[in-house]
């Protein structure tokens, strides 16, 4: 029997962990399995690196001889410096199968802390994307921008989604889903994907987002619920519904749009188009089958948006489409849904920061 295309399913990531083609120096917890796709632990630990870097025709370790300027050991807690560039030996490995490929990004939280996380392969030749038959070791470089961060091994700043052959559907596939499931509190504006736009006017008394602090202090990414958001964040309010984006910046912001994924499929926020604008949009761009849907307790979720401005300071309008969701259907319907039992942390969310901050 031909196994289904499409991204592959919680039951199926750990049908793969207990067969080997998902490796492991300690064992796959449960809790790493998320609806549709896998969440990556570090390992014990780190090289501080003097710039990132691409494997290419060698195998990572030999590379790390040319870039690498010092080991540091995670066990006892590590601090990450913001500003710099780390390699982080993964605990997880794969031997994957010759028509299983696989992508990776940074779990939300990571993201929303500009904790810039990135996967490696060996030989890699590209960031996040490991080939179909791929066997080895997986790797991390991990960039702290805005925040320096405690860290310790076992955490898990990044996530694989694995998939079989090609799902994504089109413009005509996504318009037919969205007319019979209602993906948008709105009108649906798809080409390329659902796109989705930012809101810049925020309800009587709200702000329109925030701003991360250049000097702030040390986060311990263990520390859950824990520090006040206005020792590293600035409020930001758009007069008139327009904020300046300044150059370098980093901004936590929210789609307009409140949009759900349906339990059959699962989706990623990829950036809009660089021609309406130099920056850039969600660095963790994973949503799992039930996001926002109503089979999982949800009544549409906004996105939250991590951006980032570039060359020039750029005006950002209300209402202005600033990047699309793509979405692929799931090879199986998975066992459990985004925000089902499973302490999701941004199920039905808004305007807000990364867990380990209290509510504002």
């Amino acid at each position: 029997m031909t196994a289904s295309a499409g991204v592959i399913p919680d039951r199926e990531i750990a049908r793969m962990a207990a067969g080997g083609e998902i490796a492991a120096a300690r064992l796959v917890e449960p809790g790493q399995i998320q609806p549709a796709s896998l969440d990556l632990r570090l390992g014990t630990e780190a090289w501080r690196v003097r710039a990132s870097f691409l494997p290419g025709a060698a195998p990572l370790a030999e590379r790390l001889g040319e870039f690498g300027m010092h080991r540091i050991d995670l066990g006892p807690g590590a601090v990450l410096e913001k500003g710099c560039v780390y390699v982080v030996p993964l605990q997880e490995s794969l031997a994957l199968p010759g028509d299983v490929s696989a992508v990776a990004n940074a779990k939300s939280s990571t993201g929303r802390l500009d904790l810039f996380t990135r996967l490696i392969t060996d030989r890699g030749t590209e960031f996040d994307r490991i080939a179909a038959g791929y066997a080895g070791p997986l790797y991390a470089e991990i960039s702290p921008r805005s925040f320096s961060v405690l860290v310790r091994p076992g955490m898990r700043l990044n996530q694989v989604r694995f998939r079989r052959g090609d799902a994504t559907l089109d413009d005509a596939a996504l318009a037919a889903l969205d007319a019979a499931e209602g993906l948008v509190d709105g009108e649906a504006h798809i080409a390329g994907g659902l796109g989705f736009s930012v809101d810049l006017r925020p309800e009587a008394g709200g702000i329109a987002g925030w701003r991360a602090k250049p000097h702030a202090g040390l986060i311990d990414l263990d520390r859950i619920g824990w520090y006040d958001p206005h020792d590293f964040w600035e409020p930001v309010s758009a007069r008139g519904g327009r904020i300046i984006l300044d150059p370098g910046a980093f901004y936590i912001l929210v789609s307009r749009e409140a949009v759900h994924v349906p339990p059959d499929y699962a989706a990623e926020m990829a950036p809009y188009l660089a021609m309406v604008g130099e920056f850039r949009v969600h660095y963790a761009g994973f949503f799992d089958p039930g996001f926002g849907h109503a089979a999982a307790g949800g009544k549409g979720a906004r996105g939250v948006l991590e951006v980032r401005c570039h060359e020039a300071p750029f005006a950002l309008d209300h209402g202005q489409v600033v990047g699309r969701l793509v979405y692929e259907r799931m090879a199986g319907r998975p066992e459990k849904l985004y925000g089902e039992g499973l302490g999701s942390n941004y199920q039905g969310q808004g305007l807000k920061l990364a867990k380990h901050f209290r509510a504002a």
